[in-house]
């Protein structure tokens, strides 16, 4: 029996065979796992924001520095007084 070496291997390669190449990596993370993590990890943390957000409404600080300012949604959020005249207690 012929064992294989590194120099034996090197010697045949069939035009058939998968073609082997290095792909860089980092810890065995590759290019493609990094992608996908982020976008995983950014897709759950902007759900996070948005739970969060809904959460704090109410406080009164939340509302005049953040929720205000959103585009279309800021004026759901506007507190308008009410003449003392027209309340009822």
């Amino acid at each position: 029996m012929v064992y294989q070496t590194p120099v034996r291997a090197a010697e045949f390669k069939s035009a058939y065979g998968p073609k082997y190449t290095f792909q860089p990596h980092l810890n065995s993370w590759n290019k493609t796992t990094i992608f996908r993590s982020t976008l995983r990890t950014a897709s759950y943390g902007g759900a996070a924001v948005v739970g969060l957000l809904f959460y704090v409404s109410g406080i009164p600080r939340i509302q005049e520095d953040i929720l205000q300012k959103i585009p279309f949604a800021g004026r759901y959020f506007v507190k308008e007084e009410v003449n003392p005249q027209d309340n009822p207690f």
